[in-house]
């Protein structure tokens, strides 16, 4: 498992524009400065959570239209 640094991080690792990045399936907390494991379970389930949450919010916005009611507008 590789460390990230700041200088590594690919912004599909990153959570938004957070500094939590996760890397082979872990998560960290990276800045300029050095980088820290994620190592609290709860902080780790709530990331997991939030990672989620953003991708499904991104997946109904790249597909707007579906799953919508008729506005009746032309």
């Amino acid at each position: 498992m590789t460390e990230p640094s700041w200088d590594t991080i690919r912004s599909s690792e990153r959570l938004a524009d957070t500094p939590a990045v996760c890397r082979d399936g872990r998560w960290w907390l990276v800045a300029p400065s050095g980088a820290i494991p994620a190592d609290e379970p709860a902080l780790d389930r709530e990331l997991d959570s939030l990672a989620a949450d953003l991708g499904a919010a991104n997946r109904a916005v790249a597909r707007p239209g579906i799953d919508e009611p008729d506005q009746g507008l032309e």
